[in-house]
Parts: structure tokens; sequence; C-alpha cells
């Protein structure tokens, strides 16, 4: 019965605060039998005798006065009811998280392994175009739009190529000029691009702290140790999700001297990254082809959402003043009829 209530008070847009009390409205119908049954009124034994044969338009509207007697009662319950009307406003909170990607740039990145379908693509090309996609947003990715993301290149040495940042399109940016490292400098050192991912999330403000470490192959230099890098992502509560990239074994490469396609020896530290997601409570993931690599992607994008938390004001303005004054007026237009065109006979 009060979800009527409140859906018939719907119609005129406002909501009442004590829906009940519209029962009062009830008392129309004795105010309005009391209001024909009061003094005023001569008995004839035919109307006829009248002039007109008893129908002027005065004995027509007769009823009037105490439809407006009753139609007051009925104004003043819906005033009693507290008619209100709520100007509503909402505030949308998103609590962003900070993603740093590491990228392995070494030689091996060459490997064309996770081409898609005719087009031919590096595995540092296949990343770069996955990594856009998750932070621009693009297929089965939305996009990290409240996130701040920044991005690490890593072989022989460890260097940041984006900070921390909410300006995606630089970042993108960034991440399209990726290359890969010299043949002197191409080596990998997982250690070194796991503690640099660190350092620079550890020095961010944000509610959760996540690196994404992607790599094809194994540690070779241990400038910086993967334990120690580990053990710095634990202290400052950063959550690693590793990928190995690419197929082991063998991969086709072409030679970047002479274009030529070869085959090359590839393999991927699977024990070393397990153990870099597991310890951080983190994800071992892998990819083997280009849709792979999405879906990889496609999967942390689930794991880490930011927050959204929306918070409703509503200020409402009351609206029984004007049934109040509608209650008066039909009470003063009923009494002014009654004593003056539509007065009653003693």
């Amino acid at each position: 019965m009060e979800s009527m209530i409140r859906w018939i008070y719907g119609w005129f847009h406002v909501e009442p605060t004590h829906p009940w009390l519209v029962f009062i409205a009830l008392l129309a119908i004795p105010a309005y039998l009391l209001s024909r049954q009061s003094a005023g009124r001569v008995v004839f034994s035919s109307l006829r005798v009248l002039p007109l044969g008893g129908h002027t338009w005065r004995t027509r509207l007769a009823w009037l006065p105490d439809a407006m007697i009753a139609a007051a009662v009925v104004a003043l319950a819906i005033a009693a009811t507290g008619p209100r009307a709520g100007d509503q406003s909402a505030r949308v909170r998103r609590d962003g998280i900070a993603v740093m990607m590491a990228v392995d740039v070494s030689g091996s990145m060459r490997a064309l392994d996770l081409s898609e379908h005719n087009r031919e693509l590096t595995r540092l090309d296949a990343v770069k175009e996955t990594f856009e996609r998750f932070v621009l947003g693009g297929g089965k990715l939305g996009g990290r739009p409240d996130d701040a993301i920044g991005l690490v290149a890593f072989a022989s040495y460890a260097e940041t190529r984006s900070p921390l940042t909410l300006d995606h399109g630089n970042l993108a940016a960034a991440a399209r000029q990726l290359t890969f490292a010299r043949d002197d400098e191409s080596a990998t050192a997982i250690g070194a691009g796991l503690e640099l991912a660190v350092q620079r999330l550890t020095e961010f403000k944000a509610r959760s702290k996540v690196a994404i470490l992607l790599t094809d192959g194994e540690s070779n230099i241990h400038d910086i140790d993967e334990d120690t890098a580990i053990d710095d992502a634990i202290k400052a509560g950063i959550k690693v999700y590793t990928i190995g990239a690419g197929t082991n074994g063998v991969a086709p490469i072409r030679d970047p001297n002479t274009n030529e396609l070869m085959q090359m020896r590839v393999s991927i530290d699977e024990a070393m990254l397990r153990k870099i997601a597991d310890k951080t409570h983190g994800e071992y993931f892998r990819a083997t082809d280009h849709a792979g690599l999405v879906k990889v992607y496609e999967a942390i994008d689930k794991l880490e959402r930011t927050t959204l938390e929306e918070e409703r004001f509503t200020e409402y303005r009351q609206r029984y003043g004007g049934f109040v004054a509608a209650a008066m007026v039909l009470v003063i237009a009923a009494f002014l009829l009654h004593g003056t065109i539509l007065r009653r006979l003693p």
C-alpha cells in the first residue's frame, strides 16, 4: 500500500514524508455530507412549483461549496503527509592504482613468434601494441583512465622510459618509441628491471601498487640480484605479475643486418618468473602467441581494477505549503459562495 501511495505521489514529482497520513483524506466524505446537511434549506412538496421547474444555474451548482469543503480536507490530508521534492546529485570517487610496466628489450625480443595472422610482428612490437590497448583501451580492454601507469625498459641494464603518470597519451607515445637494446647491451637483467619498477612504485602514493614484468628469456646479468628485488617488492607491498612471452626452443627471427629469416634458440626462466609472482602474491602468465598475449593483459586487467564509489546527496524542498494554502482558499471560497450567489434560504 505504501509503495502505491509513493507511486501516486510520483506523478506529481514529490514524495511523502509520512505516507500513511494520506488516509485523513477519507474524512472528506463525512465533511461533504455534513456540509450538505447544514441549515439553510426550504423544503417544498414539489420542485415544480419553483420557477423554471426548479432547475436554475444556482440549483445546479448548489453542491459546489460542499465539494470545495471536501476538497479542502483532501488538500490538508496531503499537506499532513509532508510532500517534498528532492534535488538529487551524485559524486563518483575513483580510487586508482599505480601500475609499473617493465619490458624486456633485449635482442631475443626480435623473434617473430608473436606475429598476428598475416602481420609480421616482433615480440617487442606485439608487446607495445597490447600494452597500448591495456592503457588506452581497445578490443576487450577498457583502458585504465584512472590509474597512474609508468614504463621501464631493461636489457643489460634498466631505465625509466615514462614515470608513473595519468597522461596516458604521452605514456603510449613512450611505449611506441621502445627499441631493441644495442648488441653490446643486449643481455637480460631481470633483477635490474624489477628493482627499478619497484623503486618507482615505492616513491609513488597509491592505494594499490602493481608491477608487470615481461621477459622472453633468462637472466644472465646479476648486478642486482632477483631475490633482492623480490624482497624490496614485498616490503613495499607491491604485487608483481610476471609474463613469459614467446615459445621455448626455437623461434623465427630476422637478422638485423641482412634481414634474412633465421631460427634462434630461446628459453624462458619460468621457474624464476613463478618465484617472483608467488612471493609477491601476484600471478605468472605464459603467452606463446599474439592472442595469448592479449588474453594475459585481459586477465591482469580484470584482476586489478580501480575502485569506484558513488555518493548520493539529496536536498529536499517541502511542498506542503501549497496544499495548506489551497485548502484555505477552498474553505474561504466555499463560505463566500454559501453567503452570496449560492446562498441558501433560511
